[in-house]
């Protein structure tokens, strides 16, 4: 009689790789979007272990239904902390910030996690006419948290625009698109922006930060852009100051892109990890 095969117990197939030990900085995003914040904060505090997880099986976040990311996220979230240890988690998403963060810090009390929200607040308090303008995924642009903010801190009213192409477009042509090609995208919504006269500008979606430089050049001198990148990275340190979660000066910092797939990573991931600096790995499972 032959013996039933015994199924592996599903993991993170990088366990092997990484030192649990040294309780990473944890950046999570649907696909390269949070990579601003994660080299930002990498430039500014390189002793500190990182670890950059693309959860491109679920990509893009911002098309999902509320409940269903909040769903996607917890389970993730879960299988994370037994596997990587993370000290500190960035949810380097502003469409999984919005929709899911209190439910995330609730499902997780022990883990501090640190959203990326639009930069709603700044943009209406700098705004003269009381219109802003927000560029984001279409649950960041439905929900009614940033119209909340916004008059809550200038009395603004929102022009938001629901741009899924744009997301795309960064995450698969970005590093292949020329000057003329990104400028020529820019001005299609600053051209749209300008016809709602807004005079402040948010980038409501991390990946938009990859056209930061050329939305700060397009706009000027009527419109202001903001984004969270600067804050966002504060906000990381000051958290790591306030649970006395900083590494010593003799750790060994490792740092990791890991992407969730079934197959193996594209040129452009390790292009993106090479750029990062980081090594490359692939999670095949875990669920």
């Amino acid at each position: 009689m032959k013996q039933k095969k015994q199924m592996p117990q599903k993991q993170l197939l990088i366990i092997y790789l990484i030192d649990m030990k040294k309780k990473p900085v944890l950046f999570l995003d649907s696909g390269i979007g949070g990579i601003p914040y994660c080299k930002c904060f990498h430039q500014r505090n390189p002793g500190e272990s990182i670890i950059y997880f693309a959860d491109r099986l679920n990509f893009p976040y911002g098309k999902k239904e509320k409940g269903q990311l909040i769903e996607i996220l917890t389970n993730l979230l879960e299988n994370l902390i037994k596997t990587l240890n993370p000290k500190i988690m960035v949810l380097a998403c502003n469409t999984a910030s919005i929709a899911s963060l209190s439910a995330l810090r609730k499902s997780f009390p022990l883990l501090p996690i640190i959203g990326t929200v639009p930069a709603v607040k700044p943009a209406a308090i700098k705004s003269k006419t009381g219109k802003i303008g927000v560029l984001g995924t279409e649950l960041t642009i439905n929900e009614p948290y940033i119209r909340e903010l916004a008059a809550k801190y200038g009395n603004a009213e929102i022009a938001g625009i629901a741009a899924p192409e744009l997301v795309e477009f960064i995450e698969n042509k970005i590093t292949l698109s020329t000057d003329a090609e990104k400028k020529e995208i820019v001005n299609h919504y600053l051209k749209s922006f300008r016809k709602e006269g807004v005079d402040a500008l948010v980038l409501g979606c991390t990946h938009f930060l990859f056209l930061q430089e050329f939305f700060q050049n397009e706009a000027k001198p009527d419109i202001s852009v903001f984004d969270s990148l600067e804050g966002i990275t504060r906000r990381i340190e000051t958290a790591l100051d306030e649970h006395s979660l900083w590494e010593n000066k003799a750790h060994n910092a490792e740092n990791y892109l890991l992407l969730s797939a079934e197959t193996e990573p594209e040129a452009e991931w390790i292009g993106w990890a090479d750029y990062l600096n980081f090594k490359i790995s692939l999670i095949k499972d875990y669920e």
